[in-house]
């Protein structure tokens, strides 16, 4: 007598097993990382939201103000930059039956499930830290101790003046950096799910050890534990259910869909994952990147004065442009450019936007420096004063 319609037989409960398992390790790293780098829960957005990255900007009005005179307002906003469109990403691998054959399920199918799955968590890993390399948040140090030191002050102190507490601080250095400072110290590496990091290191809550393709040599990037949000757009909530596409979800947050079949015309069997899963620093201005030089030679600036649009303002211009992070002061002086030296503070100096006119007197000198977010001097130029008369 044939087997009664809708049975449940062993192939469907090993593949319901197989997608079961997926997606619960899936969720169980991502529940362990953010666990390590003590995040809050994950927050689900609907696909085609748009997250956008938080930065202050504005500049301290001129503070020398006379006996008596108003003291000028300096102004500063709040912007937002577009940073990703939450979608559903669509993935796919297939094992043919003659891989199965040959070296039988264990290595067939369940490791490159193993691959998979970790393939998929090293992609969102990887475009996080490439978002932190972006972090507007700098500084150059001579040495791995001060570098640390100044990301997690940099960060502390940010946090501060934003009204903000960080509880918190994660670092992210590369591997060879830290096995190179610390030498035969005995310090304890943990390994978990692909992530290797440190626990309570010089005052970081984590640091996590990357490698050179994840961070450059001798950089160091830092940012509050309350600046990171792991953001996920649900796969049962997408269009593809409603379209018939229904895929095995885990947990309280789905962070993945995972579904296989077997192909029978061609003989193999198929693995579709989705999912639209984003960690993010919501403030990149939060975010520091301190970098290790040992060349303290004073970069060099080509500064050029020429008359301004109003009377006793002049047009100054400067090559090569500002790089990321940095920002200029300068200094007008009579008889001589002021000397300028590599690491010199340059705090008391006047900010400029780079563009504005600056009001001069024809024969002054004009000195400008790229400095970093510590006020650091890191290049310098100047030139005689041309203004309108």
């Amino acid at each position: 007598m044939a087997a009664k319609n809708n049975l449940i037989k062993t192939a469907d409960i090993q593949v319901t097993a197989r997608e079961i398992d997926f997606v619960t390790r899936f969720e169980r790293n991502w529940e362990h990382l953010r666990e390590i780098l003590g995040i809050m829960r994950p927050i689900k957005k609907q696909p085609g939201a748009i997250l956008k990255s938080k930065y202050a900007e504005g500049s301290l009005a001129d503070g020398n103000v006379g006996e008596g005179e108003e003291i000028p307002y300096s102004k500063f906003t709040v912007k937002e930059k577009e940073y990703a469109e939450m979608t559903i990403e669509k993935y796919a691998k297939a094992v043919s039956i003659e891989s199965i054959k040959d070296h039988g399920y264990e290595n067939a199918v369940q490791m490159t499930d193993d691959e998979f799955l970790f393939q998929l968590t090293t992609m969102v890993t990887g475009r996080f830290y490439d978002y932190l390399n972006t972090g507007t948040l700098t500084a150059t140090e001579t040495t791995f101790q001060m570098a640390l030191a100044m990301a997690k002050g940099l960060v502390e102190n940010k946090f501060k003046m934003m009204h903000r507490t960080a509880t918190g601080v994660v670092g992210f250095v590369n591997i060879l950096d830290v096995y190179e400072y610390i030498g035969a110290a005995d310090i304890t590496i943990q390994n978990q799910f692909g992530f290797q990091y440190i626990k309570d290191f010089m005052g970081f809550n984590t640091i996590f050890l990357l490698s050179e393709g994840e961070i450059q040599r001798g950089r160091i990037i830092a940012t509050p534990v309350e600046n990171i949000v792991l953001y996920y757009v649900d796969p049962n909530e997408s269009d593809f259910v409603r379209a018939g596409l229904v895929y095995t979800v885990s947990g309280e947050t789905n962070l993945i869909g995972f579904h296989t079949q077997g192909d029978y015309k061609h003989a193999v069997s198929e693995a579709f994952a989705i999912m639209g899963l984003t960690l993010f620093a919501e403030y990149i201005d939060a975010i520091s990147v301190v970098d290790m030089t040992d060349d303290t030679t004073l970069g060099t600036l080509t500064v050029t004065s020429a008359a301004g649009t109003k009377t006793g303002d002049t047009k100054v211009t400067v090559s090569p442009g500002l790089e990321t992070g940095h920002m200029y002061k300068y200094k007008v002086a009579a008889g001589s450019a002021p000397e300028v030296k590599f690491g010199q503070s340059v705090k008391t100096w006047t900010p400029w936007d780079g563009k504005s006119d600056i009001t001069a007197t024809t024969g002054q000198y004009i000195t400008v420096v790229e400095c970093d977010n510590t006020y650091k001097a890191l290049k310098s130029g100047n030139d005689d004063v041309t203004a309108k008369s």
